[in-house]
């Protein structure tokens, strides 16, 4: 038996006026999904568990199958596994987030939380800079991919509170910097990073080109390393991951997944959608299972792009499920999860925690012709509601995926 999630991270979204009512889902050409959808399970599920922020650590934590209650430490110690960066018990980790910080009506604006989605060899001189200026025992810049980094305060406190940056998109930043034991020494080196940033060269050559500027530095996700199971002590598998974000890879390393790199994964909106499908009918050839996870709706919510958020959608639909229903008879029996992390509407530009419309299929399903089937349906967050068929702990949906519940 192969199994597969499909995962289109925040394709849920909220009804929107200039698509007549229909969220973009519903109004998305998805016939692979649509297809999906009548022969299999259709349904909700929650993945943020009460108490939980919305973000795509915890809802992709929840897809793979864990309880965040039982291992959920923050964002960070899960990236800094991707990027190889070893984590001691009392060290803590945090997403390192290059930012366009504008100065209006006398406060600070969060005007763009990827500083205009800034190139990885940009963002790397940027990083650079900062760990050879104001890294020491103490701090540790490590540089990712995009605006996407990390730092390291070896021996650091954990108990602050911190704001995604892309929650407060043209807000005062002022509410919003850290809070807390060990607030202060983080506050001043934003301050100190800010002052390096100013007249970087890159930031220099972005002035001069009309690009937004990474000329702050924005902390969050916080935490110190998690305790896991891996998926072959939890679930007897073995398994891979594919995706161009540290945070999903470093679920991935901590669960005893192999990363699987694809040529042309970008984590956005141009991502190599085709490359991934592709790669993920070869990984199963000699593995049980494997996790695919694309970004660009997610990105295009953000960004509060309807265009690009739809065309996300259907590129995930033809160019990764469809790809992979093309070649997936040939390994055999399989099962299949499509579903996002969580909705990010375009309007809000963030994530909420609603529950996220599911598809549970198996080869068989696929093969039936049944016509009592849900015949009408297709995939959006209109028609799984319809079903009446919820997944309250959203960590037992992979369980049910594996079949020891059925």
């Amino acid at each position: 038996m192969k199994y597969l999630v499909l995962l289109g991270d925040g394709m849920a979204d909220e009804p929107l006026e200039e698509l007549e009512g229909k969220t973009p889902l519903d109004y998305a050409k998805t016939p692979n999904m649509d297809r999906l959808a009548v022969h299999g399970q259709l349904g909700l599920v929650e993945t943020v568990p009460e108490g939980f922020h919305p973000g795509s650590d915890v809802a992709n934590l929840t897809v793979f199958g864990y309880d965040t209650s039982r291992c959920y430490t923050g964002r960070s110690p899960l990236e800094a596994a991707s990027m190889g960066v070893n984590l001691g018990p009392n060290d803590v980790a945090f997403r390192l987030n290059l930012v366009d910080i504008v100065y209006n009506y006398g406060k600070l604006y969060m005007s763009d939380f990827s500083a205009g989605h800034i190139s990885t060899e940009e963002g790397t001189r940027i990083i650079e800079t900062l760990q050879q200026e104001l890294g020491d025992d103490n701090f540790e810049f490590h540089a990712g991919v995009s605006y996407r980094h990390l730092l390291v305060w070896r021996n650091g406190k954990d108990t602050m509170s911190f704001t995604p940056p892309h929650d407060i998109i043209d807000q005062s930043i002022e509410e919003y910097l850290p809070k807390g034991e060990g607030a202060e020494v983080l506050a001043d080196l934003i301050n100190s990073a800010q002052m390096l940033l100013s007249n970087h060269p890159v930031n220099v050559q972005r002035r001069t080109e009309g690009k937004a500027l990474a000329n702050s530095i924005w902390l969050w996700g916080h935490g110190r390393a998690p305790q896991m199971e891996t998926y072959k002590d939890k679930f007897g598998l073995t398994g891979a991951v594919i995706s161009a974000v540290d945070l999903i890879k470093g679920i991935g390393i901590y669960a005893g997944l192999d990363i699987i790199d694809v040529p042309g994964a970008t984590g956005y909106l141009d991502t190599n959608y085709v490359g991934k499908a592709n790669a993920a009918i070869e990984t199963l050839k000699d593995h049980d299972f494997v996790y695919v996870h694309v970004e660009a709706p997610d990105e295009a919510g953000h960004l509060g792009d309807l265009k690009e958020k739809i065309t996300a959608i259907e590129r995930f639909d033809d160019e990764v499920v469809g790809t992979i229903l093309k070649s997936i008879d040939q390994l055999g029996d399989w099962r299949m999860l499509v579903l996002p992390d969580h909705p990010t509407p375009v309007a809000l530009r963030t994530h909420t925690k609603d529950p996220v419309p599911y598809i549970l299929c198996t080869a068989n399903n696929l093969a039936e012709t049944n016509t009592t089937m849900t015949q009408g349906l297709g995939y959006c967050e209109k028609d799984a509601k319809s079903t009446g068929i919820k997944c309250d702990l959203g960590h037992t949906l992979l369980t049910q995926l594996l079949e020891q519940n059925n």
